[in-house]
């Protein structure tokens, strides 16, 4: 076929409203142009590119193996085409067409999916990626490049990455609905006495702020269930045992859930998030989006 030219791009388009309506005389209703243009065009198609695109019959026009698979190509080359326009649209809003996040688990139940929503809300453009791993991975993920933004629990360390502090919060303990200790206007660690605990999964007990409190103020518990942070609360919803976690993920998995109550717990244990990016991404708008909005959306969460 000769060079694609604003010529040929025509003859492909009355080809695919032909091939898609069947008759010379409906493709020209469709197109506002006159049968015999529509005719003239495929004429000509068939010619430039050495194929017979349709038989006729006794009048009909009958779409021959070369011209459904030609029709195959088109859609390709229009979807190709929709994805550039939409990418256009979201380097004009954000400066990027596509955006990668990574967060950790506790930030990736509600928190960063209500700020993926508002992206998306803002530019429908975008094409958004979100994975879920642990701060470790995070940076590495960011690090690398296979990520633009992440989400980490502070405090980390890099050596070519920003990061921002961005919250620190106190944690809950969350104790089933009628469970005695649900009445007390605050839980402290002296409370935990016999009492069975879910707590998150972790390389090593040493690493669970929640059991190194426990020890080291001598209290005696009655036994744990170590999970995955996704289904902590449906552990203390099922009365499985009683928890200590960040209010963010707390809240995000109790929403219109109302088996659990939160309590304030002392001695504080304070959980800290924030933000990594490379250097390269630090005038980016989408990054000054996230950070407006998600700043503001941490607001709606227990101080």
């Amino acid at each position: 076929m000769p060079d694609v030219n604003i010529h040929s791009l025509k003859a492909l388009a009355i080809f695919k409203t032909l091939f898609e309506a069947g008759s010379a005389s409906q493709a020209a209703r469709m197109l506002g142009i006159t049968q015999s243009g529509v005719s003239r065009s495929l004429s000509q198609l068939e010619q430039n590119l050495g194929l017979a695109l349709f038989l006729r019959e006794k009048n009909r026009l009958v779409a021959t193996p070369e011209a459904r698979e030609l029709y195959e190509e088109i859609l390709r080359l229009m979807g190709n085409i929709d994805e550039l326009r939409h990418s256009v649209l979201a380097l004009k809003e954000f400066g990027t067409s596509r955006l990668r996040i990574a967060a950790i688990p506790g930030l990736a139940f509600g928190f960063v999916p209500s700020l993926i929503a508002a992206l998306l809300e803002k530019n429908r453009s975008f094409s958004i990626s979100f994975d879920m791993m642990s701060s470790h991975d995070v940076l590495r993920e960011v690090e690398s490049g296979h990520a633009d933004v992440g989400f980490v629990t502070l405090p980390v360390s890099s050596r070519i990455l920003r990061i921002e502090e961005w919250l620190t919060t106190h944690a809950l303990c969350l104790v089933p609905q009628g469970h005695p200790l649900s009445d007390l206007p605050e839980v402290t660690v002296a409370d935990l006495k016999d009492q069975y605990l879910v707590i998150s999964n972790q390389p090593n007990v040493g690493a669970d702020p929640l059991l190194n409190l426990i020890a080291s103020h001598g209290i005696h518990i009655a036994g744990k269930t170590e999970a995955n942070i996704g289904t902590i609360t449906s552990l203390v919803a099922n009365r499985a045992g009683i928890s200590v976690m960040n209010p963010i993920t707390a809240t995000d998995q109790l929403y219109k859930r109302d088996e659990v109550v939160m309590r304030p717990f002392s001695p504080r244990i304070d959980f800290s998030f924030g933000l990594v990016y490379r250097e390269d991404w630090k005038h980016a708008k989408a990054l000054e989006f996230i950070r407006a909005y998600g700043k503001e959306l941490l607001q709606a969460y227990p101080a």
